[in-house]
Parts: C-alpha cells; sequence; structure tokens
C-alpha cells in the first residue's frame, strides 16, 4: 500500500523551502483563488497573500504590489504553483528584511520553522546527542544504534523511522506512548514509518510541545533544522519537568506569602528557574540580577556564585578572581563536573551566551542539587495549594488543548493565564473567527484590574452569543480565578469547537447541528457495521472502562490500527489501564489529535469519552471516499487541502501533524456509517445523556458550579473537546 507522499514541486530547491504544512496550506491558497476566476495572474496576488498569516501586519496589498512589481512587469502575466511560490518567497524576503534579520531564532520551547533560515546549531546538535546517547543508552530496540556521533547526520537519518523520537518522549514524560504501538521493525515500510511519525506528532502536543509548520513527511525526510527543534523541545519539557510547586514543593521558599505562592504557579518553568537562580545568587552576595540565559550569564561570574552557593564543598576563589571570560567558563565547567553537569555546555557555549544550552546548564544544575530548605510548615503550606487530581487533569488538558490552537499567547496555568481575559480572546477569536472586537480589547500587560474585567465582559458576551450556558456568571468571576467557573466554559468552548469542525466537515449535514446523541450514534453504528458487538449506551456507561468499545471503534475506522493480541479483556484494573494506555497511543497513531489520560477512560469521565468518539469521527469523515475520483484532480486537492490544511491546522485537531491515510472508503460506505443528521430518532438513553449534559457545562458527575446553571432555553449548548493536537491528556 503506497504511502502519501504529499505535495511535489519539479525544483527540488523550491521544493526545500517549504514544508509539508507550508505547501499544502499554499497549495489550497492557490486552487481556491484560480477556481474564482479560472486563471492566476501576478495581478491577483497582492490579496492573496495579504490575508496569509506570514505578512500579516507586516505587509498591505499596495506594498506586496509593489514588492512583485519589481519582479514581475506585467500584472496580466499567468502564474502556476511553481511561479506562485517563487513570488511567496520573494515577498517573505522583503518581509525579514523590513524586521532586521532572519526569522530563524531556536526558541527552546515556542520554537516556530522558518522556510528561509535553516542552519544547524552544531553545539545544539552535539549537546542533544548526548542527552539521547546518555538516556536511551539501554533501550532494547536502540542500543544497536547508540551512540550516535555528534559529527555525522546519523541522528536525522535514525529519527527518519520515528521510533527514536517517540523514546526520547516516553523519556521527558514517561507513559505518554504506549511502546506496544510503536513500530519497531529493523526495516519499517512508508506506511509503518507514517504511523510512527503520527503518534510521534501527536504525542508532543500531548506534553506541551508547540508544532509549526511540520508534518509527518518532514520527520520522514529527516529535515535536520525540524527534527532538532522537535528533540530541543522535547528535552526541555523533560529538563524543567520539577520547576513547579507540584513536584518540588520546596520552591515555595523563593516566595513570602500566599499571593506570591499563587503567582508563582503562572509563571514559566523557565522564569521559576530564573527566580530560583537569582534567590541563590542574592544570598551568595551576588550584586547583579539575572534576566536571561544568555548575556546576563556569559561572562560566568553568575555561575561561580552560584555553583560556590550550593556546592561550598567544591567552591574555590579562583574562579571569582579569573579575569578571562573563557577562563573563568572553563573553571565553572570544572566545578560544575563534580556535580556530573556538565552535559549540555562548553565553556564556548557560554561565552557566547547560548540560551538554550545555557538554560540546560542551570536545570541540570537545579536537577542534582536545588539548594532548597525541607521546611516542613512551607512544604505542607505549598501542598495546599495545589489542586485536587481531578481539577488539575482537566486544567492541564485545557491548557495543552489552547496551546494547540496556535494563537500567539502561551499558557503556562489556565487558571492564572486567563484572568485577564486577553487569552480567552484570542481562543474564541480563532474558534470563531470576527467574534472578538479588538478595538475595545486591551492587550497585556494590564494593570488596571477594571480593563481586564472589560476583556473578560466580551468573553462572556461572546460565549452567549455561542449559547454557551452563562446564567449568574460575571467577566469579575473569571479575574477573581474562580477555577469552576474557568473550566466550565472552557469545556463548552472545546466542545463547540469539535462539533463545529464535524459540522463544517460533513458538507450533507445541510447546516444541522451535530449534537451528542449524534455522536453517539455514529459510534455505534460504525462498531456494529464491521461485525463487532460492543455498544455503548451513553458517554458515561460504566462498561466503557474495560476500553473494548473505544478499541472496536479504531479497528472499525481503520482495521489494521489494533492489534488485538494485545488487547486484554479490562475485567481487572491492571488489564483496564493497559488498554486505555493502548487506546490513547493507537488513536495518536492512527492521526487523532488528544490530550486526555488513561485514567479518563479508566474512570469514564464523560466529558473526555464525547470528545475521544468525536475526534475519532472527526477523523473518519475527513478521508477521501474512492468515488471521488470521478472529480478533477483540483478539485480533490482543493477539497482536501482545504479541510485539513485550513480548518484542521488552524484548530486543536489539527491533522496537519498526521499525512496517514487509510483504506479509502466508499460514498456508499460514508453514507451508512453516518445518518443524516437529527434525521432518525436517537436512543432514549442517548437522548437523556444529551439532555442531563446540556444542563451543566460541567458535564461530569460532579456537583456543577452554582453559577454556571444551565439555560434550558439553549437546545445547543458546547461541550468540551478535547482534540486530539498530537498529544495527551485530554
Amino acid at each position: 500500500m503506497s504511502s502519501y507522499v504529499g505535495v511535489l514541486v519539479s525544483d527540488p530547491w523550491l521544493q526545500s523551502q517549504f514544508t509539508q504544512v507550508e505547501l499544502r496550506t499554499l497549495k489550497s491558497k492557490y486552487i481556491s483563488t484560480r477556481t474564482q476566476s479560472g486563471r492566476i495572474t501576478v495581478g491577483d496576488l497582492p490579496p492573496v497573500f495579504a490575508k496569509l498569516n506570514a505578512f500579516s501586519g507586516t505587509f498591505d496589498e499596495d506594498e506586496i504590489k509593489s514588492i512583485l512589481g519589481k519582479s514581475y512587469t506585467n500584472p496580466d502575466e499567468e502564474i502556476d504553483f511553481e511561479a506562485f511560490l517563487q513570488a511567496f518567497l520573494s515577498v517573505q524576503a522583503r518581509g525579514i528584511e523590513k524586521s532586521g534579520g532572519s526569522k530563524g531564532g531556536s526558541a527552546f520551547l515556542k520554537a516556530s520553522t522558518t522556510t528561509v533560515h535553516h542552519a544547524i546549531n552544531e553545539s545544539e546538535k552535539a549537546s542533544y546527542v548526548a542527552h539521547i546517547n546518555s538516556f536511551l543508552r539501554d533501550d532494547p530496540f536502540l542500543k544497536n544504534y547508540l551512540p550516535i556521533d555528534p559529527a555525522t547526520n546519523a541522528l536525522f537519518d535514525l529519527a527518519r523511522d520515528g521510533v527514536l523520537l517517540c523514546k526520547l518522549i516516553n523519556i521527558a514524560v514517561p507513559g505518554t506512548i504506549d511502546e506496544r504501538a510503536i513500530n519497531t521493525k529493523k526495516v519499517l515500510n512508508p506506511w509503518e514509518r507514517n504511523e510512527n511519525h503520527t503518534l510521534c506528532l501527536n504525542s508532543a502536543k500531548a506534553i506541551g510541545c508547540t508544532l509549526v509548520n511540520i508534518g509527518t513527511q518532514d520527520l520522514a525526510e529527516g529535515r535536520p533544522h525540524l527534527v532538532l527543534g522537535l528533540i530541543s523541545q522535547v528535552i526541555k519539557i523533560q529538563l524543567l519537568a520539577d520547576l513547579n510547586l507540584k513536584k518540588t514543593p520546596q520552591l515555595v521558599e523563593l516566595v513570602d506569602d500566599s499571593k506570591d505562592v499563587e503567582e508563582l504557579m503562572g509563571l514559566a518553568p523557565e522564569k521559576v528557574l530564573l527566580k530560583w537562580m537569582n534567590f541563590h545568587l542574592k544570598k551568595a552576595g551576588y550584586e547583579k540580577q539575572v534576566t536571561n540565559f544568555s548575556s546576563d550569564v556569559k561572562d560566568g561570574e553568575a555561575y561561580a556564585y552560584l555553583l560556590n552557593a550550593l556546592a561550598p564543598e567544591h567552591s574555590t576563589q579562583v574562579t571569582l578572581e579569573t579575569k578571562d571570560p573563557a577562563e573563568r567558563a572553563k573553571r565553572v565547567l570544572e566545578q560544575a563536573e563534580k556535580l556530573d553537569c556538565k552535559r549540555y555546555i562548553s565553556h564556548k557555549d557560554i561565552v557566547d551566551g547560548s540560551p538554550n544550552l545555557n538554560l540546560a546548564f542551570v536545570a541540570q544544575i537545579f536537577q542534582h542539587r536545588n539548594g532548597l530548605s525541607v521546611d516542613n510548615s512551607k512544604v505542607s503550606f505549598a501542598e495546599m495549594m495545589t489542586d485536587d487530581t481531578q481539577t488539575s487533569r482537566e486544567e492541564r488538558c485545557f491548557r495543552l488543548w489552547i496551546n494547540s490552537l496556535g494563537i500567539a499567547s502561551y499558557v503556562n496555568n489556565v487558571f492564572e493565564d486567563v484572568r485577564n481575559g486577553w487569552v480567552l480572546l484570542e481562543v474564541l477569536d480563532k474558534v470563531s473567527p470576527g467574534s472578538v472586537n479588538w478595538k475595545h480589547a486591551n492587550k497585556p500587560p494590564i494593570k488596571m484590574p477594571f480593563k481586564k474585567v472589560e476583556n473578560c465582559n466580551q468573553v462572556i458576551k461572546i460565549g452567549k452569543e455561542l449559547r454557551f450556558s452563562l446564567v449568574n456568571v460575571a467577566g469579575n468571576d473569571f479575574v477573581q480565578g474562580n477555577k469552576k467557573l474557568i473550566l466550565a466554559f472552557l469545556w463548552q468552548l472545546m466542545r463547540f469547537t469539535m462539533l463545529q469542525l464535524l459540522k463544517n466537515l460533513r458538507s450533507h449535514s445541510q447546516g444541522k447541528e451535530i449534537t451528542d446523541a449524534d455522536i453517539l450514534n455514529w459510534a455505534n453504528r460504525k462498531v456494529s457495521k464491521a461485525g463487532r458487538t460492543s455498544q455503548a449506551e451513553s458517554f458515561k456507561d460504566k462498561k466503557l472502562s474495560n476500553g473494548i468499545f473505544f478499541l472496536e471503534l479504531l479497528s472499525s475506522v481503520e482495521p489494521r490500527v489494533v492489534n488485538w493480541s494485545l488487547v486484554t479483556k479490562g475485567e481487572t484494573e491492571e488489564e483496564k489501564k493497559l488498554n486505555a494506555t493502548y487506546i490513547v497511543s493507537v488513536a495518536r497513531k492512527l492521526g487523532c489529535s488528544i490530550f486526555l489520560l488513561p485514567e479518563d477512560i479508566i474512570e469514564v469521565n464523560q466529558k473526555m469519552m464525547l470528545i475521544l468518539v468525536a475526534t475519532i469521527m472527526y477523523w473518519s469523515l475527513q478521508q477521501k471516499p474512492d468515488t471521488e475520483s470521478v472529480v478533477s484532480e483540483d478539485a480533490i486537492e482543493e477539497t482536501y487541502t482545504s479541510s485539513v490544511s485550513d480548518e484542521v491546522s488552524s484548530m486543536s485537531l489539527d491533522n496537519a501533524a498526521s499525512d496517514f491515510h487509510p483504506v479509502p472508503k466508499t460514498r456508499e460506505e460514508e453514507e451508512e456509517s453516518f445518518p443524516a443528521v437529527s434525521d432518525q430518532e436517537s436512543p432514549q438513553k442517548a437522548r437523556e445523556e444529551e439532555e442531563e449534559s446540556s444542563s451543566s457545562p460541567n458535564a461530569t458527575d460532579q456537583e456543577s458550579p452554582p453559577k454556571a446553571e444551565e439555560d434550558e432555553s439553549s437546545p445547543n449548548i458546547p461541550k468540551e473537546e478535547c482534540p486530539a493536537k498530537a498529544g495527551e491528556a485530554v
């Protein structure tokens, strides 16, 4: 069975300038423009380019027209797709000049890719190779390929099969991927390789990686800058995993009162690391404030003070007395080596101020010796500030989902970061374009409380327009950080997004709303049609805890994706856990971007069950039927790229991370597998489930927040959607 190869360009150099996601998006724009006029000319390009995110805020139509005019003298000249790409690159190059340099920076967590600057930092590459060699050297499969020589391209060659990247994700966040779902044969066919990369990208999203313009084809080609960017994010997540109060309650020593603790909980891990570093530097008598991991540490002086404070048994004044920065950096590393903290950095990296490697170095020092007290009173106070398990799990799900949407802001803590309303406005504008009145929005930093309330009031207003249940909910509730109401709102927003995606994909739904009951009916019919016996009475049916129904559903949409020899009967808690972890990985391997945890399946969290099934349904419905062969190739390409690149890529259910294409279904099969919306009677229990879930924005077995009572006049109240961005924890 052949593998999907993506959009191909005859010019190899031109092909190399774009990722597959970028090519699919641009091809969609090209086709949609051509179909409107029958042809594309140079004069058609300015309004098309002006609407692209790449040029938004950089150029207007007149400026783009001026740029293109220097290369194309005749505005009526017809251009093909390759000329379209060339024109895009010429405008992009001018944009980079205008901004004052290359946009190819290597931000460690929110790393964006670029089609112009693909230089590889050899020091970072060597450090990441050392990390991989150290942590995966005993892996039963990879030990035959390790150690990797950092002086060669062996890292990128080894990454082509996807096994290395999946294993690295499991090292960063243990248990993210069920390794039974990884294809680990010595020689993989294109289909199996694509499955591994799809699983990798969806799982990377699930642990918090930000994936911009990267698809499975890019990994299969071993494109160095994209592979290295992904690896750097995964390693950073591993290194910063303990920089929170839940993992390290001793961090409470860094603050003085409860208000400061709340602020600490909302800080990004990098900011917590800086706060920790400055805490020890101040005690050691260092008078400067370290604000970054680049220019502020390149002279090595801060490191000398830090190591003297944390490891006095290895301290020496010689390091501080050394005048030459390079020599001081060498002595710092000699001292750090005694704590086994030298893997990520060289003295040249310190002097050059490499931000990624300096951050990794400081994080490694924190892991080996954080120097914080174990004062029981303070530790117990920190533990009181952490959320209960269910709340933490939902916060994690929404945080990952929001970050997967590709908005400008990055959320580190949902409860803290949404209080000014700005993040929620960004999300609303993404899932419901045009809904936000940005003229009445206040951009952070916001010092005046009433401006935060203004933002949150607009959030509530838009929510009501989308028919969310927001009875007696006010913007100030969000500003005050009411966790129940924030979770209730985000659940409705997530569910709304999922249902809209399904509605938009389903062309023959004739604009009718898709309900929870429709999704349940679809799943039951799909399983039954495949000859299986499992049926779900509702999304809180306790029988779902054994996982069999979900495995049969996954198998019904793609028979080869489930290895039934690995499935248990789900009779004991251990067997349920095995099935649940396998379900999550198989769904991601198929191409579903989900954020739920195995515990959500075992406990039958009805919100997460709805999102899981809806996500599988979404994936299934966007596959191309055989009968599309009667349509022109351009129409096929337009339909596919439009739905996948424009809708999916812009949402959290971004299937741009997956080029997985299963056995095509016929139109007749697809018609039978999904009854026309609202044309058939739903089972009574499913109807009761929908009504019950509609009565509470927090559609769980828990008590609903008093201010979020269901407005029964709203027939379709959105519920949480936990899309599948290549990751986990719905």
